[in-house]
């Protein structure tokens, strides 16, 4: 037996798909698909507002040096105003680093709920939905690598390898 995916709550092996508990033997599934759900707008919010606060203090710092040329001050006070801002540039530095790796790890979450259904003994079963869309992927990617070595039977186990079921798409 082959262990293609396997953590805490979903196993894929050569002969079977195990799923918070319930197990699916691959032989028993005849397609294989995924469907996408909307997307979140709080997790595009939350991108958006990692952004403003990148480049909050950039746009502060330009924005207060514009400032001291446009008030053509003395030099002392210029430099002041330029100094100020070029402190305030610096500071998204520290923090910059965090954000873009909460950035990133937002991209590979998804902003949307990942679903992968089956017909299991002639009826649809949905055996997996999530929003993590790396850990999706993995999953998918090891379940067609289950189904693919298994020996074909015509007209069983079906799964494309765009991930698209081979019938009409329609929304529940």
């Amino acid at each position: 037996m082959i262990t293609y995916f396997d953590d805490r709550s979903v196993q894929v092996t050569s002969t079977t798909v195990r799923v918070d508990g319930r197990t699916y033997p691959l032989a028993e599934l005849t397609t294989v698909w995924h469907r996408r759900g909307e997307r979140s707008w709080r997790v595009l919010a939350g991108r958006g507002a990692i952004g403003a606060a990148i480049a909050g203090p950039l746009v502060t710092a330009v924005l207060g040096i514009g400032l001291a040329v446009w008030l053509q001050r003395s030099a002392v006070v210029t430099i002041a105003i330029v100094g100020i801002s070029v402190l305030i540039g610096l500071a998204v530095g520290p923090v910059a680093d965090f954000l873009f790796e909460y950035l990133d790890r937002s991209y590979a979450r998804g902003s949307r709920e990942m679903e992968m259904w089956a017909d299991w003994r002639g009826r649809p079963v949905r055996l997996l939905h999530t929003r993590d869309a790396m850990r999706f992927g993995q999953i998918y990617r090891a379940v067609q690598r289950a189904m693919e070595s298994l020996p074909a039977a015509p007209g069983q186990n079906v799964i494309g390898s765009s991930g698209s079921r081979p019938s009409p798409r329609h929304r529940p």
